[in-house]
């Protein structure tokens, strides 16, 4: 919702560029945070944390992976040995030369039989022969050609704390890529709101040296005047002339740096650097400024800045490193289940076929001896820990000083802007007073430019007051983590 509103509130601001209409404070604060490219790159990171803490949260779930393969062998697996296939091959030929033996012993004491036995024999050599065969064909492998593949499951059980560690790691990794985020988002509101002050104090100046001028060439063709009529002399003149040039010198400084300013302004905004600006506070009369308290809670800043929260986030990220590592050396376990499949085929022969078989078990991995390594590492992220401990505990102090300092700087600004008015009042009745005397031809010229020069200064010092009471408001609120609510 909130990106919508940014979002239409860039647009409605594009578009009234065109028509150029006033700008103000907020519609640059929005200009500025839709064209910084650095929260542009801040969200990605965002996106990024919040992918890995999804990818991470998937290893407490079932892993299911296939494999395939295909290997070409050489040679064929033999089970049988040379010797074994060639008795297998030849049985027929061996048994009939047992039953040829085997006659000729008959013979000598039955010669009836030597017949009958020699002819049993030889009928029994190709059958027998026959079977060998058979017998070596069917312990071939045939494995030349290869086929495998298998579906496995894995379900992490215990992993020594890993998994749920790294979960909380990536958790904070998430946020701290927020806190960041909202880390740089700070910075250029705070960037944003001292070049929007600094353009309404050039152009306030601006206004007040065109005013000067004026009055200066003013009196500059008064004085002429009474030169003409003898009642001021020409070195009353030329001290009006000089005054007159420096007042022109000091437009054009002016000038050159109201156009120098906007253009920073403009490229904050992600605007052409020559697009003609106006902003809301140019034309106000008097800066408003409003009474800002000093006194604030600690806990609440802390609380609202997004750096200590950073900090905090990046000491329980360390916390978990030292689980992750201690994990490392901690027995795991695991359930795995598999469906492999074969061809040839192993579970009726070596068929040429494919055959597949399923099977389940439990994996358990126990570190039993690494020279202490898993100690070393586990006593590293110890001391990550403590340093970044240090490094909270470090930012706490810094960031107290720096809201009393802000604090500090809001007073005695004020106190300069109170000091500024009063100087002003004064400063404009001198110089009524130097005015009205110089018409009546009872003040000098120079003490009349010496009026207006402290009428000038004091005016700029206001001017100056004014938007350092605004900066250093500025300053504080970045200071206590409220800049930009």
């Amino acid at each position: 919702m909130k990106k919508l509103l940014v979002l239409s509130l860039f647009i409605s601001i594009t578009t009234s560029l065109s028509s150029q209409e006033v700008l103000s404070l907020d519609s640059c604060r929005a200009l500025a945070i839709s064209n910084n490219k650095g929260l542009l790159i801040s969200n990605e990171k965002i996106i990024s944390a919040y992918n890995e803490r999804k990818a991470a949260f998937t290893n407490y779930l079932p892993n299911i992976s296939a494999t395939g393969a295909y290997m070409r062998n050489q040679k064929e697996i033999s089970i049988l040995n040379n010797d074994q296939k060639g008795a297998l091959n030849n049985i027929g030929n061996t048994v009939n030369a047992g039953f040829q033996e085997f006659a000729e012993a008959a013979g000598t004491m039955f010669p009836d039989l030597k017949p009958l036995i020699s002819s049993l024999g030889s009928s029994m050599v190709d059958p027998l022969n026959g079977v060998g065969n058979s017998i070596v064909d069917a312990f071939r492998t045939d494995t030349r050609n290869i086929f495998a593949g298998a579906i496995t499951l894995t379900q992490p059980v215990f992993m020594g704390g890993k998994i749920r560690a790294y979960n909380k790691i990536t958790k904070y990794a998430e946020e701290l890529a927020r806190q960041q985020h909202n880390t740089g988002l700070q910075d250029v509101i705070l960037n944003t709101d001292q070049a929007y002050w600094t353009v309404v104090s050039l152009v306030n100046k601006k206004k007040l040296a065109e005013g000067y001028l004026k009055l200066l060439e003013k009196m500059d063709s008064d004085v002429d005047k009474m030169i003409a009529e003898g009642v001021a002399t020409r070195a009353d003149g030329l001290s009006v002339k000089v005054k007159l040039n420096e007042a022109e010198m000091n437009l054009t400084k002016v000038d050159d740096g109201v156009s120098l300013a906007k253009m920073l302004l403009c490229q904050l905004c992600g605007l052409d650097l020559t697009t003609p600006i106006t902003l809301e506070d140019e034309n106000v009369e008097s800066i408003q400024v409003m009474p800002i308290s000093t006194r604030f809670d600690m806990n609440n800043v802390y609380a609202n800045r997004s750096e200590i929260r950073s900090l905090e986030l990046g000491r329980e990220i360390y916390n978990q490193k030292i689980n992750v590592t201690r994990a490392e050396h901690l027995p795991s376990v695991a359930l795995m289940g598999n469906y492999m499949v074969t061809n040839p085929g192993l579970t009726n022969g070596f068929e040429k076929k494919f055959r597949g078989m399923w099977n389940v078990g439990v994996m358990v991995q126990i570190p039993i001896w690494h020279w202490g390594e898993g100690t070393y590492k586990v006593r590293a992220a110890k001391a990550e820990a403590r340093i970044a401990e240090y490094q909270l505990s470090d930012a706490r102090e810094k960031i107290e000083l720096q809201v009393n300092q802000s604090a500090f700087k809001v007073n005695e600004a004020m106190k300069k802007l109170n000091m500024a008015n009063k100087n002003m009042e004064k400063a404009d009745e001198n110089l009524r007073y130097a005015n009205l005397g110089f018409r009546e031809g009872v003040i000098p010229t120079s003490n009349v430019l010496e009026a207006q020069t402290a009428w000038l200064s004091a005016n700029s010092e206001k001017i100056d007051a004014q938007i350092d009471v605004k900066l250093t408001e500025i300053y504080l609120r970045k200071a206590t983590g409220q800049l930009g609510n």
